[in-house]
């Protein structure tokens, strides 16, 4: 017999089991259903406690009488008295059951209960003789019939794509999941907790747009019926957060949702969250500054300690992190010196040279070789947090020019473990300029690009009213919490990652 057939023959045994195990349940659940207890008219348990509570301070609920409920996780049934372990939001517990408690029709009756049941117990709080804090139950309920069996218990829930696919099933079998989870949402109001401390104001903004832009991607489009017209799901904040500088208020920022129609990989997924920030009157090196406090005090409150591991790399998030530009960030990897290569053609022939392959005609300019250059030879170098900046205009459309050298830009990226977690600019606010580097994504576009921007005419119409330089960021809080959380996929870190449908 072959492997495959083999691994057929088993597949379709634990299928058969599932679907008697399944049945024995539902006829459990029909038989009280016509005795007359069905769990599921049930509509509320008045739980006075979690099993986190009663465990931190088992001094103070000793001997008290507590109601508790959660999921049946394990059973012991021993003849007259029993011991279950039920789960509950942030801990579990056991509970000591018997028959001179419950009498003998609720006792016998609980003893058919399955694991995966939700239960609610009263009772008072005690240790039994091997120290384990418990409930003594005097009274049980069953709140809720599982007719699903969860995973086997030794091994549980270990197929990642299964993972994924039922994240309620992999809560349940995976504590250290919930976890992982509950510190996405710590990591989420630190943030928030910094930028409203500086005064920032967080806003909202429209996810359906009828103009792509804000960054270079592809977007999703879809359709608003009642106008007759498509529309795009959002693929960055920034035009619309820039628009409210110009209207006057001085530091906002939003974490929202993103959508690209792009690539599936360990570190993208199509829809993610982002943070954008802008603060008028600041400039690139500003958002540095408040890149690293963010970052270190997020590491401090979930990690308690800025002195991290990541995959087997020890990474020093404390500030101050290393600042260098692009263009010597080059020279530092594979002596190339840009600063002595002066006009496309140059620096054309060095990448021909080097066997590197543009996307497009439109991409052989300097701008664009610096960027090959850097993605090549140095993005993966950059364990320890540094800021790159001065990036090439041809690649920066909407960051201010430097005065030194028009041919750069104001902006910088942050990379830590040779990931770029965060984006920056000295935004541009010269219309005139804006409008003919909208014109480039245009041509770009036409060309056959579709990650390139489109034109937005009211952006430039908000401009010419007056914006006051700024400093913009955006950081991607996904990779920010796979760094915190040590997780290798961005999927480890989204409750509902976007998932190919198994029909």
């Amino acid at each position: 017999m072959s492997e495959n057939n083999e691994n057929n023959n088993v597949n379709e045994v634990e299928e058969v089991d599932i679907n008697h195990l399944m049945q024995i349940r539902r006829d459990k659940l029909k038989e009280l259903q016509e005795q007359g207890r069905d769990p599921f008219t049930i509509t509320k348990f008045d739980r006075t406690n979690t099993a986190g509570e009663i465990k931190a301070n088992y001094d103070a609920f000793e001997e008290k009488t507590v109601s508790v409920a959660g999921r049946i996780i394990a059973k012991r049934i021993m003849g007259k008295a029993s011991f279950c372990t039920i789960q509950d939001s942030d801990e579990k517990i056991q509970s000591y059951v018997s028959i001179n408690d419950l009498g003998e029709e609720s006792y016998k009756e609980f003893k058919t209960w399955d694991i995966g049941d939700i239960i609610g117990i009263t009772g008072f709080v005690f240790k039994t003789r091997t120290e384990e804090i418990s409930v003594h139950a005097k009274e049980v309920t069953l709140l809720s019939k599982s007719l699903r069996p969860l995973p086997e218990k030794f091994h549980g829930l270990k197929d990642t794509d299964l993972r994924y696919r039922q994240r309620y099933v992999d809560l349940i079998m995976n504590p250290e999941v919930k976890n992982t989870f509950i510190m996405r949402s710590n990591i989420i109001k630190e943030i928030r907790n910094i930028l409203d401390e500086k005064g920032y104001l967080e806003v909202e903004t429209p996810i359906l747009n009828t103009i792509s832009g804000g960054a270079t991607a592809k977007p999703f489009i879809t359709h608003h019926n009642t106008l007759d017209l498509d529309m795009y799901l959002r693929i960055a904040t920034e035009l619309n957060l820039k628009r409210l500088i110009v209207g006057g208020y001085d530091k906002v920022y939003e974490i929202g949702r993103i959508f690209r129609n792009e690539g599936m990989d360990i570190r993208h997924n199509p829809e993610f969250t982002s943070i954008e920030l802008y603060a008028a009157y600041q400039d690139y090196h500003d958002m540095m500054d408040i890149t690293e406090e963010i970052v270190s005090k997020c590491a401090m409150k979930v990690c308690g300690t800025t002195k991290i591991n990541y995959q087997g790399q020890d990474i020093d998030l404390t500030p101050s992190w290393r600042r260098v530009t692009m263009i010597d960030s080059i020279k530092e990897a594979c002596g190339v010196d840009f600063n002595e290569i002066q006009t496309d053609e140059e620096a054309v022939k060095l990448a021909e040279e080097r066997k590197m392959e543009f996307a497009d005609e439109t991409k052989k300019t300097r701008g664009d070789v610096i960027a090959m250059f850097f993605d090549e030879y140095v993005e993966k170098t950059l364990i320890q947090p540094t800021f790159v900046y001065d990036y090439p205009v041809e690649i920066s459309p909407l960051a201010k020019r430097k005065q030194s050298d028009p041919r750069l830009t104001e902006r910088f990226e942050a990379f830590i473990g040779g990931r770029e977690y965060g984006n920056a600019f000295s935004e541009l606010n010269d219309p005139i300029d804006q409008y003919e580097r909208f014109k480039k994504q245009v041509e770009a576009r036409d060309a056959g690009d579709d990650e390139a921007g489109m034109m937005d005419d009211d952006f430039i119409n908000a401009l010419e009213y007056g914006m006051p330089p700024t400093g913009g960021l955006g950081i991607g809080i996904d990779r920010l919490i796979m760094l915190l959380t040590d997780a290798p996929s961005i999927r480890d870190v989204l409750l509902f990652p976007t998932m190919k449908p198994l029909n």
